[in-house]
């Protein structure tokens, strides 16, 4: 039986096709204006990857800030519910996950049969998030996908005192006139987002294994600001599914489950 799982976020609409509990292709759009044509895309170009036709899709269950307006789905569950099912099946050893995206971050404690025990969010302000990275990419004029090798190059730990992506971008510039290396400054937008969202953590509480999940966990320099922040490596999805796509994976399983699979 096959399943898809479709994680409508701020930025990418994801989705997972499931059958049997095997992962059988994934695919991911802009989620733009329109999020139900974004998610129509995203699904139709997964199924056309996977050789499959729509109608052998027996359950939608859709997922994120825009699950609501994807009306051809089944059904709906939340962020933290698909992250607690996506990462426990990647890592059952997790206790704690991270999740950070475009423009929030969010930590869910699971228990031993993944179910979920608590959870926080910080939604405030995306300075805790990919956004805060993209922005700085642009005032750095620095593609973001070489920002994390980048700041692996740093020897010398620059602190960032703003709090916020405006603010921020200024200091950026301000150490770019002052002629600090781009690796330098880099190092410290990591360590930036790794310092408020490892606060976060620790105010839910830190129960390992910890696993850090959604597109920033791309960033092999966020994952070792962070690594180094928490004082031990974090569990990061590479082999079976990317990281962004842990939610829409955890969806898909829901939708196995409630078509009966």
């Amino acid at each position: 039986m096959i399943t898809a799982g479709i994680d409508c976020g701020s930025k990418n609409t994801k989705v997972v096709l499931m059958k049997e509990g095997n992962i059988l292709s994934t695919a991911s759009v802009l989620s733009g204006f329109d999020q139900e044509e974004s998610a129509e895309q995203a699904l139709n170009s997964a199924l056309e990857k996977a050789g499959i036709k729509r109608d052998e899709v027996k359950h939608i269950t859709a997922t994120g800030a825009g699950m609501e307006a994807i009306k051809f789905s089944n059904d709906t569950i939340t962020t933290i519910t698909a992250d607690a099912r996506g990462t426990y099946l990647l890592f059952p050893s997790t206790r704690t996950i991270i999740d950070i995206g475009a423009e929030e971050g969010l930590v869910v404690k699971i228990d031993d049969q993944g179910k979920v025990k608590d959870f926080g969010i910080n939604e405030k302000c995306a300075a805790g998030a990919g956004a805060f990275i993209e922005a700085m990419s642009r005032a750095l004029e620095v593609d973001i996908e070489t920002m994390g090798e980048l700041s692996l190059k740093s020897t010398k730990k620059i602190p960032m005192n703003a709090q916020c992506t405006i603010f921020a971008e200024s200091e950026v510039v301000s150490l770019i006139h002052q002629k600090t290396l781009k690796e330098d400054i880099i190092r410290a937008v990591h360590d930036a987002i790794a310092d408020r969202n490892t606060s976060m953590v620790r105010q839910i509480g830190i129960e390992k294994d910890v696993a850090l999940i959604g597109g920033v966990a791309n960033n092999i320099g966020f994952v070792d600001a962070m690594n180094k922040n928490l004082g031990f490596d974090l569990l990061v999805p590479k082999d079976r599914i990317a990281p962004e796509y842990v939610s829409a994976l955890g969806a898909a399983l829901i939708a196995q489950e409630k078509s009966g699979g």
